[in-house]
């Protein structure tokens, strides 16, 4: 049972993750994965794991761009969907 309790708590998680990782962009405009992580207190790896997911909901995208991370490596920007 204590499996499926944790489970139920990473999902909650993941959300709250995305959440503030679309409203920092929204905030910010496009950034690469450690300037997001910067601006919202997260973790580097907890930032990258919900990019893909983000991108395949449609809610991200990359732009295209190549920016410096935090250790001075080229690293991909992403940017929120325009609603239309």
């Amino acid at each position: 049972i204590t499996s499926f309790m944790a489970a139920d708590s990473a999902k909650e998680l993941s959300k709250q993750h995305s959440h503030l990782i679309v409203t920092c962009l929204q905030i910010h405009g496009a950034l690469g994965k450690d300037g997001i992580a910067k601006h919202t207190g997260l973790d580097g790896n907890q930032v990258a794991r919900r990019l893909n997911e983000l991108l395949k909901e449609g809610l991200i995208c990359l732009t295209g761009n190549l920016v410096k991370s935090k250790s001075g490596r080229m690293e991909r920007e992403w940017s929120t969907v325009r609603m239309i």
